[in-house]
């Protein structure tokens, strides 16, 4: 009774939980996303990183380009200092020794003291010396010391201003300017060669994915096929018809098949991880890849003869590079030659200074001043260094033409080799093609055989491991060949994106 009570409560509860079961999505029923190879391409070129890596790249070489332009513009600053006169300086007249300014002005004194005592009767004589000492005591305070020095300015000194200044003539400065537009032309190669290299390694993941695929296909058929035959056979043992050899024979050819579609299964599942990795995706996200390998036989005899016509390395992106690279520095060098070349540059400043000995502010006088100038260098000699430089940069020259030069020998071989891993995947092809066809009917041929008893179980299972290595070669074929070829198109530069 217990267990009939306990029953209806797990009954009730499955009831209650059902609804909710049946509308919780499951991440194994996510619909994959369907790829064929110009989506994947697509996805590559927004989504990789390295790819956004290369654009941004572009985009700071151009700001640093309009960054050496404000470089010809006047370069305004507004400035204000202050400093504090911890002791004064002391100025000396004649020969600095006992000199005072005193003894500097006596003639003069004396004279008018003895004009005045000869046309003013009531004057005093020395009255008018007298006079000026104590008026030069009391507004300098103890600015005379005894051994005849004068302190000059105040204790508080201010002074804000605007100051502007801009090249007239500075050819140095104009060639670095080219240079840098040089660099955005460099970091676009760049950015080039990394969707090249990209649209490369998504081609040939994706080929990758569908030679996967195709191999499982074929070790699916080939499990089936031992299936199939496994069965039949174990009817007809029971029946008493064949052999316990025979039975255990076919058990062993399902067996033997069946790691080889795990295999073949797995690794769909790491080429998919591969691509997917390539186009920036999320891991678990399921996709799946749209066509089969044979899809590509046309091009194996449709574009093969355009394809090996052209093989220019005019657009081959490291060349490129080698070359962009190679203006920059015939620039560097006129960049170091002007620098021979005098410069001329003008400055102007508009300034207010105030000096006092107090902080009334109120009370300060702002003495406004204000002033042009131009500035004209011209270099003479600076130890030769100048001349070392344009000697190394000569020699760097020299090396970047030999290695462009290697290396353009180096990527003609390239060329030569794929495109002969071509002309032999064809010729693989070809025969692959054939031997599929034999192997196909040979198998029939031996099935029927075996059925009719006039053949073995042996004869059947050779017939079938012919079959699956004859399919195997022709979908090994066209892989190899569109591999080939997409790295003769990296090569040559042509890949489209």
């Amino acid at each position: 009774m217990e267990r009939l009570v306990f029953s209806k409560k797990m009954m009730l509860a499955a009831l209650v939980l059902l609804p909710s079961l049946a509308f919780t999505p499951l991440k194994a029923q996510e619909q994959p996303l369907a790829l064929n190879l110009e989506k994947a391409l697509e996805i590559a070129m927004s989504e990789n990183l390295t790819v956004r890596v290369a654009e941004q790249e572009i985009e700071k070489k151009k700001y640093a380009k309009k960054g050496a332009y404000a470089a010809l513009f006047p370069q305004v600053k507004f400035g204000a200092d202050y400093s504090y006169t911890i002791k004064k300086q002391k100025v000396y007249f004649g020969d600095g020794g006992g000199f005072s300014m005193e003894s500097m002005f006596e003639p003069i004194i004396g004279g008018a003291d003895k004009l005045l005592t000869d046309y003013f009767p009531g004057y005093k004589p020395g009255a008018l010396g007298e006079a000026i000492a104590k008026t030069s005591q009391e507004a300098g305070g103890n600015s005379n010391s005894s051994d005849g020095g004068m302190e000059m300015g105040l204790m508080n000194n201010w002074g804000f201003g605007f100051n502007a200044a801009m090249p007239l003539i500075n050819a140095s400065l104009w060639k670095s300017i080219s240079i840098s537009g040089q660099d955005v032309e460099l970091a676009i190669e760049q950015a080039r060669s990394s969707k090249i290299d990209m649209t490369n390694q998504v081609k040939k993941a994706y080929y990758g994915v569908l030679l996967a695929n195709d191999s499982y296909m074929v070790f699916k058929e080939s499990y089936d096929n031992a299936t199939k035959n496994y069965l039949d056979i174990k009817q007809k043992y029971e029946q008493g018809l064949v052999a316990e050899y025979d039975l255990i024979r076919a058990d062993v050819a399902v067996r033997n098949v069946e790691p080889n579609m795990l295999q073949a299964e797995n690794s769909i599942k790491l080429v998919k991880w591969q691509l997917k990795a390539l186009l920036g995706m999320d891991l678990d996200l399921p996709i799946e890849c749209e066509g089969k390998l044979t899809d590509f036989e046309s091009e194996l005899f449709g574009d093969y003869m355009a394809t090996a016509a052209d093989t220019s390395l005019a657009n081959n992106t490291t060349l490129k590079q080698l070359d962009i690279q190679n203006e920059q520095l015939k620039g560097t060098l006129k960049l170091q030659k002007f620098d021979f070349i005098p410069t001329l540059s003008v400055s102007a400043l508009y300034n207010w200074n105030a000096m006092n000995e107090h902080f009334r502010f109120k009370e300060y006088r702002w003495n406004p001043y204000s002033m042009i100038s131009f500035s004209l260098s011209f270099p003479i000699f600076t130890g030769g260094s100048r001349v070392q430089k344009i000697n190394q940069t000569k020699v760097t020259l020299n090396q970047l033409s030999f290695q462009r030069d290697d290396l353009e020998r180096n990527l003609q071989l390239v060329v030569r080799q794929s495109l002969d891993n071509m002309t032999t995947c064809v010729k693989r092809y070809d025969a692959a093609q054939k031997g599929v066809e034999q192997a196909q009917r040979g198998y029939m041929i031996a099935q029927k055989r075996y059925d009719t008893g006039a053949g073995t179980l042996l004869e059947m299972n050779d017939a079938e491991l012919a079959m699956i290595q004859a399919k195997l070669n022709f979908n090994q074929a066209i892989y190899d060949y569109v591999t080939a070829k997409s790295d003769l198109e990296k090569t040559l530069g042509k890949q489209a994106y």
